[in-house]
Formats: structure tokens, sequence, C-alpha cells
């Protein structure tokens, strides 16, 4: 039932359902056994991280542009995007044969530029984050007469990304709760509007990174808030305004929204991709890392919606490397040792017998502060764990090396 402040109804999200349906992919639901340990519920993974483009943005993107009339489709589409929305609207636009154009933040992943280019839209690159390039995007359209297809704030996209509630409700009918991340807002708003119109009693919340928290702080005050700044390494959801039409669907059927710190998101991306074998982005490892961090209620069965897999590998290796440094698996430790032959080969093999595998080793005996007769050594290891460090540095010691963590 449609209400009469609302221009969306559950019916406008069933049709795009059934429209997308030969499109895109009715991606996985699967239970993680390790994560519902952890969370003290059953954690369910919705794994649009799977789907076509990499997100689930293909699902507004090509439902707003299958409604286009054949003149709007003969001048073509534009649109603003951190990467995801970008790779969705240049899909459909293929697929439906019109161009697009797609402005994205000049420090955008190159792995999202690279793909959106490989589906044939034309990029142009403008500003630091989603909201620059936004503006950049309104200025050339003002120019070329192409149809915008918002990112978020656009009746016909919240209704194609509100195909993911549906399948969620279709596969799991007795979910207890729905966990999504949020950017601007356009697939938890159209999720909730189905999810709470077919299921009222299923709890839907929205995870937000601390450093972007105006859909947060929006729903905190009933009105639309904005930030000044959009910090997060989740650049997928790094946006400073929140839609007029996502907070008013927002504002009436989310239960609640939560934020989650950029340390979380990083351990949560490397134990998704070490305990499930997944890539996932920032932006699609925050529901997760709000139900492992008990930022939403355990109970029943919970499905985090893990939005999108759409991560620059090089920005993976750091993640990988800070993880291993926090998790206590890679350190690097410095002693000193006398200035004679085998002093080092023993020193080594204290860290040999005890299993760790060294990655390298500095070696200096005329640096400014080593006293004469002596070297500084430091020494990167791969260990086990934080215990297993411990048990090095404790042995070290009793063999008379004064070692530290550095």
């Amino acid at each position: 039932m449609r209400n009469q402040q609302e221009n969306l109804s559950v019916a406008d999200v069933q049709d795009a359902y059934q429209a997308l349906k030969p499109i895109v992919h009715n991606t996985p639901l699967d239970r993680s056994a390790t994560f519902s340990s952890m969370a003290g519920c059953d954690v369910y993974l919705k794994l649009e991280n799977l789907q076509k483009t990499g997100s689930f943005k293909i699902r507004g993107a090509y439902n707003k542009i299958r409604l286009l009339t054949p003149e709007e489709k003969a001048h073509g589409v534009i649109a603003a995007s951190a990467g995801n929305h970008a790779q969705g609207v240049a899909y459909a636009a293929r697929m439906a044969r019109t161009k697009a154009t797609i402005v994205m933040p000049e420090a955008a992943p190159l792995a999202k530029i690279t793909a959106t280019r490989g589906y044939d839209a034309e990029v142009v690159l403008s500003g630091a984050g989603y909201d620059e390039a936004f503006q950049k995007a309104q200025e050339i359209q003002m120019q070329t007469g192409q149809t915008f297809v918002h990112a978020f704030n656009d009746d016909a996209v919240i209704a194609g990304q509100g195909t993911v509630g549906l399948e969620i409700l279709e596969c799991l009918q007795d979910v207890t709760a729905i966990v999504v991340p949020i950017g601007g807002g356009g697939l938890i708003a159209g999720l909730a509007l189905a999810v709470k119109q077919m299921a009222p009693h299923v709890k839907v919340y929205g995870v937000q990174a601390e450093g972007a928290p105006a859909m947060y702080m929006s729903k905190r005050e009933h009105t639309i808030k904005t930030t000044p700044d959009a910090v997060t390494m989740a650049d997928g959801i790094a946006v400073k305004i929140p839609g007029n039409l996502t907070f008013d669907i927002i504002d009436r059927y989310v239960d609640d929204i939560v934020v989650v710190s950029d340390e979380a998101i990083a351990s949560t991306i490397l134990m998704v991709l070490e305990r499930a074998k997944l890539m996932v982005e920032g932006a699609g490892a925050v529901s997760l890392a709000a139900v492992l961090n008990g930022k939403i209620p355990a109970a029943g069965k919970v499905v985090s919606v893990i939005s999108g897999g759409n991560i620059d590998v090089n920005f993976i290796s750091r993640i990988i490397e800070r993880g291993l440094v926090k998790a206590g698996r890679r350190v690097k430790i410095t002693t000193l040792i006398a200035d004679r032959p085998g002093m080092l080969q023993n020193l080594l093999g204290v860290i040999t017998r005890l299993k760790a595998n060294v990655i390298n080793v500095y070696h200096d005996r005329v640096e400014r502060n080593v006293p004469i007769g002596q070297a500084v050594v430091e020494i990167s290891l791969e260990t086990r764990d934080a215990l297993h460090t411990e048990e090095i540095m404790a042995n070290l010691r009793q063999e008379g090396y004064i070692a530290k963590i550095i």
C-alpha cells in the first residue's frame, strides 16, 4: 500500500524484482559458522560482492535506465560515483545501448576506474570525494542534456536496490534482522521499504563509518544533517550529504543506525578474507563489522549485507600488513649484540628454535648511539600469534638479550 507521502511502494520494488531477474544474480545467502560463533547468533552473509560489476549497484542503475524513454536513451546518461555506482551505470547503459558519462573522484580506486572504462563509459575525474564529483556531474548534465542517474536519491534507483531485501525474504523466511551499509542510503531505503511492508517484525539496522556519519546524525535528529567532511577508508559510503528521498524512508522504516571505526572495518575485511575466502571492500564490510563488534542486538537469524567487493589490491595488501601487525603475527624486534663473528647467528638460532619466520634483518655497528664493540640488530618476523611473540621475547631475555618490540 502506498503512503500518501511516499512516491514508492513495495509494488515498485516487486516490479523491479521481476525486471531484474534475467539481468542480475540472485546472490548467495550463506550462513557462516565462524561469524555465528563470534557474534552469538546465526549470521548470514548476503553476498552482493559476488554480484555483476562487484556490487549491488547494478540493480538500481539498471532499473532506472530501463524506465527511460527512447528520447532520453538517445541523449545518454550521466552519473557521479566513487566507483560501484559508476560500474553499475556503465554496465546498464551498455546493455541499453546508450552512452554513459561517469564523474568519479580523483582519488577513486584505480580498479574501479579501470572497470568503469571497461564497460565503455567515458570517465571524468573531478574533486576530492563523491560530493565534489556530484557537483561536476551536474554541471556536465546541464550542458549535455543527459539523464542524471543518481547514486541513491532517485525513486527508480531505490526500488532497484530494494530487490536485495526481497531476495533475503524469499530465501530466509524466518530472518530476525537485516544489517545494511549506508552511504547515501539508497540500498537501505529500498530494502527497508520492502521488508517492513512485507515482514514488519524484521528489524532493519543501518551502519555507517565513524568518519562519514551524516545519515546516522540525521536519524538521531529526525532531520537531514550534513558533515563538513567524509573521511573513511570505506570510500563507497563516504557521503557528506544524505538524500532527502532516502532520508524520509530511512527515518520511517529503519529501526536504528550505528557507526563503526575504520579499525573495525579493516579487521573485518581481513577476517572475511582469511576465514570466508571472500574479498570485500570497506563499504561492504561495515555491516558485518557492526555485528561482530556488538553494535547490533544479537538474536535469531541476522543477515549482514556484504554490499560490494571492489577493493584495490594495493589497499588490500596494506590492510593485510596492518592486520598481521595488530594480531601480533608480524613483529619487528630490536636488540644489541656483541660485534663478534657468530653473534648474529646465535641470535637467529634462538628465533629459529622457536619456529618464527625471519622476513628481513638489519645489522649496524656504526650507528651513533651504538656502543663500541656492539651492533644493533632489527629483525622482522612472522609469528603464529601474539602469544608466540611473547614466547619469543621471553626466550630472548632469558638468553641475555635486551630485546624490545618496535
